[in-house]
């Protein structure tokens, strides 16, 4: 019986060993990552007219990008590969998306949720947000460290970074390091190599 037993935990030990060791292996190989800053708190509208706060997004992984719904420019090309984002991690209810407006006056929740269906939004924790228009420009550029502004000497009236920012779940925004040891501190939501970073990043944080 003895040896039966010892059989027992070998192949135990054996199996566990099997599943964890890739684990282990994974954890050791991912890259640190550096804390950029803490997201401050928020509240807004989303598409689906449900207030939306930065609780909501509490022990989530996500995205968060600042555009407008009439952008003539980068924001179309920006959601085309925010859509890639939301495939490559559909169905984890871990991980999210957060897009706000800076064009609140006019990116109403109809307008929002109209926006969304066209691209194909397709999970829950992705929010497109509206709300107070100072809100989101102190969000955006003293918050996230995004640069977001109207102009009304360019085309669609406003300029605003074309960057991701990647959050983790305790709300602190991530990075990866650049070759030199520096953050990168945000994702070319454009290109498609700091697309596939992000990705990376995204798993690694899960």
């Amino acid at each position: 019986m003895k040896n039966y037993s010892y059989i027992g935990i070998s192949l135990v030990v054996l199996v566990f060993g099997i599943w964890a060791v890739p684990k282990i292996i994974d954890k050791v190989s991912a890259p640190d990552m550096a804390e950029i800053g803490t997201v401050p708190s928020f509240s807004f509208t989303n598409q689906d007219g449900k207030i939306i706060t930065n609780q909501d997004y509490e022990g989530k992984v996500y995205v968060a990008e600042f555009f407008f719904t009439t952008c003539p420019t980068i924001c179309p090309k920006m959601n085309e590969n925010m859509i890639k984002i939301q495939d490559e991690f559909y169905g984890n209810p871990n991980f999210g998306i957060a897009s706000f407006s800076i064009n609140p006056e006019y990116d109403t929740p109809e307008v929002l949720k109209a926006y969304a269906e066209k691209y194909g939004v397709a999970i829950p924790n992705w929010h497109m947000l509206t709300g107070d228009r100072e809100a989101i420009y102190e969000l955006a550029n003293k918050g996230f460290n995004l640069y977001a502004a109207e102009n009304k000497e360019i085309e669609g009236n406003f300029e605003h970074s074309g960057y991701f920012a990647l959050v983790d779940q305790e709300g602190v925004i991530r990075s990866r390091y650049d070759d030199y040891g520096n953050p990168i501190a945000f994702y070319n939501g454009l290109d498609k190599k700091d697309l596939e970073k992000l990705k990376e990043d995204i798993k690694n944080l899960l």
